[in-house]
């Protein structure tokens, strides 16, 4: 099981231990959205959705906290934390590794894990060996850990600029979601804490010689070079920096009911179309709303583009590109 983590920095893949710790890998669906804290040439710590370092709670102990009391009539409130899935193979030798912060034994619960987690940032921390459930390992990203580790940081460790975790892409989820189960709202922020310093905004540069409109694209490209990830990771694309023949029209946010007949009669106008395809899910059917169209001619395919782009097909507004 891997997990595309994009953060404001860029994108990690990491491959979970779900046959070592299957619990701790769990709670990859409890992590959602928040800020981080770093220390130099050691860790970056996550998961405390109060940023406060203290917060955070097991999958079933959040889920359990959303259940009207007739839902839990008859069930008893699971504990706040799981306890620690530490194996003796797993262990923090190398840059990149995942897991889990244990919180101590305090007077109320019996510590343990609960949603905060950290990412090494330096090889052979033989000080976690023993005492930190290790879960997964940074297989992709690793210049994010570069700027991890380079970050200007106060002095509790957080970041002077933000860095968040924007949204988690699960692949091939083996844990099925509990009965009613609702995503938070997107994005999810930490409440306002007065003895916080204001900080620099994810979104923000302090100086910058870009045009507005030349910020817009850098921004699109950003997100498409992290769609174009996350379509390598499940197969669509060879790797992410594919790109097709110049005579191939790439088309996107198309209507779901688009079909290649379609495409073909609105396209073809432009010139002999040799290829339409509509990229389908591979198991269900439905499109994935986006499609590749190879004309003839490489002039053609230039021609649709300048003459298609930002149109409407079916109601919707479309892109498309070279």
């Amino acid at each position: 099981m891997s997990v595309l983590i994009e953060t404001s920095l860029g994108d990690l893949v990491v491959d979970l231990e779900i046959d070592s710790c299957p619990r701790i890998a769990s709670t990859v669906k409890l992590i959602l959205l928040l800020t981080l804290t770093v220390s130099k040439d050691f860790i970056a710590q996550t998961g405390d959705p109060t940023a406060t370092g203290k917060g955070g709670e097991s999958f079933a102990s959040a889920y359990y906290s959303r259940l009207t009391d007739s839902e839990k009539r008859g069930r008893p409130p699971p504990t706040r934390y799981i306890a620690p899935e530490i194996k003796n193979s797993l262990k923090h030798t190398a840059r990149g590794t995942v897991s889990m912060a244990v919180a101590p034994t305090g007077t109320s619960d019996k510590g343990g894990c609960g949603s905060q987690f950290f990412i090494t940032l330096a090889d052979d921390i033989e000080y976690l060996d023993g005492k930190h459930s290790v879960f997964g390992h940074v297989v992709e990203g690793f210049d994010v850990l570069d700027k991890l580790n380079d970050a200007y940081v106060d002095q509790d460790g957080r970041p002077l600029k933000d860095v968040r975790i924007r949204h988690i892409e699960i692949l091939e989820d083996p844990y099925e979601d509990p009965k009613n189960l609702v995503e938070p709202p997107s994005p999810i922020r930490p409440p306002d804490d007065p003895s916080v310093k204001p900080r620099i905004g994810e979104d923000e540069e302090l100086t910058t010689d870009l045009t507005e409109e030349e910020e817009e694209a850098r921004k699109r490209a950003q997100e498409a070079n992290a769609s174009a990830l996350t379509l390598e990771m499940i197969g669509d694309l060879p790797f992410a920096n594919v790109r097709p023949p110049e005579n191939i029209l790439f088309v996107c946010k198309l209507n779901p009911v688009t079909t290649d007949e379609d495409l073909e009669l609105i396209f073809s106008r432009f010139g002999r179309i040799l290829s339409c395809e509509v990229i389908r899910d591979k198991k269900t059917g439905d499109s994935l709303q986006y499609a590749f169209i190879e004309f003839d001619k490489q002039q053609d395919a230039e021609m649709a583009y300048f003459k298609m782009q930002n149109t409407l097909i079916d109601d919707r507004r479309i892109w498309v590109d070279l």
